[in-house]
């Protein structure tokens, strides 16, 4: 696969954040993508949320499978690890990769029909095992590759660009998640980059697998009348559940007031932002409850977006597995493998 480099031009007055980079420091290659493809515009988001975070393009690793959406990591951050990885398989390279380095900052990047079709089975071990990870699903209901046949988060009774009608019931991604155990699920829109920024910063900070599915239309199969993944039919049913977003530790920032007010809080950089309090009976920290709200509103048509669920108490994958603080990548072979008499005293503990 070839990809076309951009040309690093450093302009005068470019803003650059806490470490010293500018936003062009945290571009990829050119995009091969069709014009006006959303995985672009998510694209665009990870370019702003890292580079608002500050995060160095060496401690992070990019992962992906197969897939349109599998081409998302070449086009961003150029100076971070990154491994392509076969159709559906990127789950387990990703947990590899982070068991060998618990420093690193993951992303792996996947499609409806990388995580919810060939790779359905990978996908439930990385929730199962809260791999330390943003898993970003770019999802538009279509195999693009391969001409646009209807994905397994195809809707049942929206059409083809052709005209043919699907009858299966869709893989709901963010209800499998919260369903399957998941840590963090939201769901947000790439054309919507005021939501979509907040919340990969929070997934990205979350301490475990954060999945974040992003309903990416296909301009070239997908975005039509009567299509569930088109721009307009986004624009027209989305509804916000909650917003996200993440401020750096300092001191304590507290407000009170009523459910429907509006209230102004000042922030530590000077910057003042106004509160809004939502419907006061979601709440993001119940299971239960947000596989209810989704339901609910799946069957009015709504597509609900936002930070859908979370609950930081679930152990990530190296307290589950008691590894040392240590990254397995800087310990010696003595340390690595003690021998057989460690392996016998280990097996004998089993007995």
């Amino acid at each position: 696969m070839t990809f076309l480099a951009k040309p690093k031009i450093d302009l005068p007055g470019q803003k650059l954040n806490k470490i010293g980079l500018s936003l062009r420091d945290y571009e990829g290659s050119m995009s091969t993508l069709c014009a006006g493809c959303g995985h672009d515009s998510i694209t665009a988001a990870l370019v702003q949320a890292l580079w608002e975070m500050s995060i160095a393009p060496e401690t992070l690793i990019k992962m992906s499978g197969i897939g349109c959406s599998s081409k998302t990591p070449a086009y961003f951050v150029h100076g971070a690890h990154g491994f392509n990885s076969v159709h559906g398989r990127m789950p387990s390279v990703a947990t590899g990769a982070l068991a060998a380095n618990r420093d690193l900052i993951g992303i792996g990047v996947s499609g409806d029909g990388d995580s919810l079709s060939i790779g359905f089975g990978q996908f439930g071990h990385v929730i199962r095992r809260n791999v330390n990870m943003l898993y970003l699903i770019e999802n538009n209901g279509v195999y693009g590759l391969t001409k646009g046949q209807f994905s397994a988060s195809a809707d049942a009774g929206s059409t083809a660009k052709k005209g043919a009608v699907n009858q299966m019931q869709n893989i709901n991604t963010c209800a499998t998640a919260i369903s399957m155990g998941a840590s963090f699920v939201g769901r947000s829109f790439s054309g919507d980059r005021e939501q979509l920024v907040p919340l990969i910063k929070a997934a990205i900070a979350h301490p475990g697998c954060a999945v974040l599915d992003v309903i990416s239309p296909c301009v070239t199969f997908n975005d039509h009348v009567g299509s569930t993944k088109s721009y307009a039919y986004l624009r027209e049913h989305k509804k916000l559940a909650t917003e996200a977003d993440l401020i750096p530790p300092r001191s304590e920032i507290k407000a009170s007031y009523y459910t429907g007010d509006t209230h102004p809080v000042r922030l530590h950089d000077g910057s003042t932002i106004l509160l809004k309090k939502l419907d006061p009976d979601y709440d993001p920290t119940r299971r239960n409850n947000a596989l209810a709200y989704l339901e609910n509103h799946r069957g009015r048509g709504e597509i609900i977006t936002g930070l859908l669920f979370i609950d930081q108490n679930v152990p990530d994958l190296h307290i589950q597995s008691r590894t040392v603080t240590t990254p397995l990548k800087d310990l010696d072979f003595e340390q690595l493998n003690p021998g057989s008499e460690a392996l016998a005293k280990l097996q004998q503990g089993m007995k």
